[in-house]
């Protein structure tokens, strides 16, 4: 090439003889690379090659789209191609996903300036920076963060809401009920005999058990209902715009499923209990207590059973 002027970051290369601008071009750890205004390779600097695993041969006279995949040749030919004919040194620094020779795709910030030789024709200069590492430490962290976050609003051996997150679910909806009138029942469930199983089968065997029956009741429930896990083998189902009379159907209907579905590789027969309560404007702070209250006597009531919880004032 013959002298050039490369814009920002490559201030200090102002003017040097071919020989020394070709020296330090080949001797810098970043990826470098020279396409003509059609997009055709005519230099690569070692790291370039390094990074996208090719010989210099195989690079220099083809279309730098070659180490693009192929869903982002359209997009970058035509950025290539507004640059060269734009009026601005510099492109914009950008992020972009690549594919070297073996397939491999990785992710570079790539930064590029227009030059021009003796010919007087524009040339794109472009350096290239790996941060795939970087990205994949990225996607790590958001990994992380998301399953922390999971974590804290959710039981970890059933996936559903935890009682924490469950409850102010509940006083959302609570506070729905109070400020648009509308219906909001919820129904308390506990497995029959579920230290029992514990104590025959043992822990593992009754986890699975819990895992199993969230699943039948998560499946049972409408998509707006929010289950909640509150503590051991005791569950609540949250039931926006529903009144007592369908809460209770569809909490004995969840009963009988419950009762008739084998649990585990033991085949158990698992039942459980359950109080229902309809939300009153003048108990919104008791709602929990009294459908808490109707679950133990339905239990009391010899177990399988489903209570509707008192209207208390």
């Amino acid at each position: 090439m013959t002298e050039c002027r490369i814009a920002d970051p490559f201030e200090h290369l102002v003017m040097l003889s071919p020989h020394d601008t070709a020296n330090v071009i080949n001797a810098t750890p970043i990826g470098i690379c020279i396409t003509n205004a059609e997009g055709i390779f005519e230099m690569v600097n070692p790291a370039y090659c390094h990074f996208y695993g090719y010989e210099k041969e195989e690079l220099i006279g083809e279309h730098f789209t070659l180490v693009v995949p192929k869903a982002h040749r359209a997009k970058l030919s035509q950025l290539h191609d507004t640059f060269i004919a734009g009026e601005e040194a510099q492109e914009l620094r950008q992020e972009w996903e690549v594919r070297c020779k073996n397939g491999e795709k990785r992710t570079i910030i790539a930064e590029a300036a227009r030059v021009h030789g003796d010919d007087g024709a524009p040339r794109k200069v472009t350096f290239v920076v790996d941060i795939t590492s970087r990205k994949r430490l990225e996607q790590q962290l958001k990994q992380a963060n998301e399953r922390l976050d999971h974590l804290a609003h959710h039981d970890e051996l059933t996936g559903i809401f935890n009682r924490r997150a469950g409850l102010i679910r509940l006083e959302e909806e609570l506070n729905r009920c109070q400020r648009y009138d509308t219906k909001l029942s919820v129904v308390m469930y506990d497995l029959d005999s579920f230290k029992h199983i514990n104590d025959t089968y043992g822990h593992g065997i009754g986890d699975d058990v819990l895992q199993e029956m969230t699943q039948l009741i998560a499946n049972g429930i409408r998509s707006t209902d929010i289950l909640v896990r509150l503590g051991g083998e005791e569950f609540l189902i949250i039931m926006p715009e529903v009144d007592i009379a369908s809460a209770y159907q569809a909490a004995d209907r969840l009963r009988r499923e419950a009762a008739a579905t084998p649990m585990t590789t033991h085949a158990l027969t698992v039942t459980l209990s359950a109080g229902v309560a309809s939300y009153m404007k003048s108990s919104t702070t008791r709602l929990l207590d009294r459908v808490d209250k109707a679950m133990y006597r339905a239990k009391q009531s010899g177990r399988n059973n489903v209570m509707i919880a008192e209207d208390v004032s």
